[in-house]
């Protein structure tokens, strides 16, 4: 904090997060509120409206059935909260808690969670902070690498809601951490034990798998692409196996655009030509829901048995990990102490200048 700022008595942390249907029946209104998210189809309206209205309509009963996998509704709240009743317990909630060095000494602490696109959106969440009257607010997305699609679209949709509810709390975005070392830690933790296993197989090849984007998207200055290519770097290099033999790619396409690649299930394939046991590790979500547990668990595991792959291992995301909630706590205790409005891990800006999206501007 700056020595105009004094020190926040009361700091409220909102993770961000996408959300997802919590019941067969919100499944159609979920993926309305996804694409008709301007950031995601980016037309002006009524055509994003109508947009939105027909393909909702017609991914409604795939998307339904995806989720019967699983209930009948995604696990990602419930995960998504266990994430903050840890955070909550690494940061303390009043001075002698007991926290540590990545808690909030002698700062009263409490987190919330705000999804995207279904319940508790910002603003319920909003309504919450309010009553919680904090000296700061921190938004901490559960997004490790920054896009205009994820994390900016949940800061508007959050600084919209606080207008609307009247909470005029400083806020601070922690905009990303692609390459944050317990985040790093986490992921690579989880791997090991799975690698090992694999290469009974024969060389394993590990792919670590990302949400993609439309190349416009990209071209026009996101830099999303840019920081997955960072923390699949960084993943490898903290595994230190020697020649790891490890590809970036990227699944869940939508539509007819053209996007990033290579894809994931391109990269299965090639995998099973080759004769190579492969592990996919999803580097761009830390919790698990239905990307993980049966786009990457049922539906890739089936196309790596039919494309002869002789080994299929799903690395688990890293949920509650100590090292990733430590992170996180690092994260939040960095932000109190800036008195910058935006911030990506260790402080400063990490894009390059030429990524027009970044949320810190051109330096």
């Amino acid at each position: 904090m700056s020595a105009s700022q004094p020190h926040p008595r009361r700091v409220a942390v909102v993770l961000f997060n996408l959300g997802g249907p919590d019941a067969p029946e919100a499944v159609r209104p979920f993926l309305f509120n996804l694409f008709a998210d301007p950031a995601i189809i980016r037309l002006p309206n009524p055509f994003r409206f109508l947009v939105a209205s027909l393909i909702s309509k017609r991914r409604a009963k795939p998307a339904t059935e995806i989720y019967a996998h699983l209930g009948g509704k995604s696990p990602l709240l419930e995960n998504t909260q266990a994430q903050a009743a840890a955070l909550q317990e690494r940061l303390g909630s009043a001075p002698g808690s007991g926290a540590g060095s990545a808690g909030l000494d002698g700062v009263e602490s409490r987190v919330f969670v705000a999804m995207r696109y279904w319940h508790p959106m910002s603003a319920e969440t909003a309504s919450q902070v309010k009553a919680y009257d904090p000296d700061l607010v921190v938004l901490l997305p559960l997004y490790p690498q920054f896009s205009t699609t994820t994390t900016a679209s949940s800061a508007k949709a959050w600084r919209e809601a606080a207008d609307t509810v009247g909470l005029t709390a400083p806020t601070r975005l922690l905009c990303c951490y692609p390459t944050e070392a317990g985040f790093i830690d986490a992921t690579a933790d989880r791997i090991r034990p799975l690698y090992t296993a694999a290469a009974r197989h024969g060389t394993p090849r590990v792919l670590f798998s990302a949400h993609g984007l439309p190349k416009k998207i990209v071209a026009s200055g996101d830099p999303y692409q840019w920081q997955c290519e960072r923390t699949a770097e960084s993943i490898a290099a903290a595994l230190g196996i020697d020649d790891l033999d490890w590809v970036n790619c990227y699944q869940s396409r939508v539509g007819p655009m053209e996007w990033i690649g290579p894809s994931t299930d391109a990269e299965i394939r090639r995998a099973g030509q080759e004769g190579r046991p492969i592990l996919v590790v999803p580097m761009a979500f830390v919790s698990e829901h239905s990307e993980t547990l049966v786009e990457i668990e049922i539906e890739y595991r089936h196309l790596a048995k039919e494309a002869g792959v002789p080994h299929f291992a799903r690395v688990p995301t890293v949920g509650v990990a100590p090292p990733f909630i430590d992170g996180l706590a690092r994260l939040v205790r960095q932000s109190v102490a800036n008195d910058r409005p935006v911030c990506a891990q260790y402080g400063d800006r990490i894009c390059p200048a030429h990524f027009s999206g970044c949320p810190q501007g051109r330096r």
